[in-house]
């Protein structure tokens, strides 16, 4: 028997993983072979060159400057959405005193979740249209317009939001969180619906105040959950291409005003499409690769704890 289920289990792996070679390794290696030449996008034609996109690529200042906003947002965006995230779940389904194992939710918990996940059903290109318009530099803009009223801003002076190198990067940082809080949300009360109500009823009886209940149970018991948020949201981090090009200034792909808002992605496409230089573009490409990849193993291994069973 033992030798007839082999078999039977490659016949059901060998097209899945002949698929995974075929539309994700295959393309990783084309990928660094075009690194490693002269590759213009346009034409058949190259020339190996080596490391030398590499070795430039590190001493090209605009790459290290979209390099640090990116190490920026990594840093954070997974801090600012998880703590967000993690406050707002545990109000809704264990902030309240009574029900089910002495801990209920707030009053109106399920209208809530629906009203927070809401950003998610809405496409990168309504966001970047509706936070352009909240970002608006005149009094037409809703952030301006309410600063103006609450007497906070001069109406002849408004703030240039995506116009100023030192807010762009932050603006863009604000809708990536607030777009992201709703999802995260609803994973952590999924996780904390599966914890017995019976350790929160325990805990209230020795007379446990909600912030020790959340650190002393809450959060140990959703510490897997957690780990996995903070590596899709690294991810996000590591790209933030589609708003960030859609909404700050620049001549191709965003990235303004004077690269204050550039990340790697963007001056990724913008060399592949906009200057010709596939082949520099593919070098960028690789250490995306490689830096999202070392930091999404260092932060398990970082993070990873003895797992609680209850």
């Amino acid at each position: 028997m033992r030798h007839r289920k082999y078999p039977f289990i490659v016949g059901f792996l060998i097209i899945p993983v002949v698929l995974y070679l075929v539309l994700v390794i295959w393309p990783y290696l084309q990928t660094f072979g075009y690194s490693l030449t002269d590759w213009s996008g346009a034409s058949q034609t190259m020339h190996f060159v080596g490391l030398r996109n590499y070795t430039q690529l590190f001493g090209d200042s605009v790459f290290r400057t979209a390099l640090l906003h990116n190490l920026l947002l990594l840093v954070l965006l997974p801090i600012a959405t998880i703590l967000l995230a993690l406050f707002f779940a545990f109000m809704l389904n264990v902030g309240g005193r009574g029900g089910t194992g002495g801990v209920q939710g707030v009053r109106g918990a399920g209208f809530y979740k629906v009203i927070f996940f809401f950003p998610q059903v809405l496409s990168v290109a309504i966001l970047s249209v509706l936070f352009q318009a909240v970002y608006r530099t005149d009094q037409g803009g809703l952030l301006n317009g309410v600063l103006v009223k609450l007497g906070l801003e001069n109406a002849n002076h408004p703030w240039q939001w995506l116009a100023d190198p030192n807010l762009a990067l932050w603006c863009v940082m604000g809708v990536l969180v607030w777009s992201g809080v709703g999802f995260y949300l609803v994973l952590f009360s999924a996780a904390m619906q599966s914890i017995p109500k019976d350790i929160y009823e325990a805990a209230l009886l020795d007379g446990a105040k909600r912030t020790q209940t959340f650190f002393t149970i809450t959060l140990p018991l959703l510490w897997e959950t957690v780990q996995t948020a903070w590596v899709y949201l690294a991810i996000a981090a590591m790209d933030a291409f589609a708003l960030v090009s859609t909404m700050t200034q620049g001549a191709y792909y965003g990235g303004g005003p004077n690269y204050h808002s550039e990340v790697m992605s963007t001056y990724l496409m913008r060399n592949f499409i906009t200057f010709g230089k596939a082949g520099y573009a593919c070098a960028m490409g690789v250490v995306i690769f490689f830096i999202t990849l070392i930091l999404s193993v260092v932060s398990l291994r970082v993070t990873r704890r003895e797992r609680i069973e209850y």
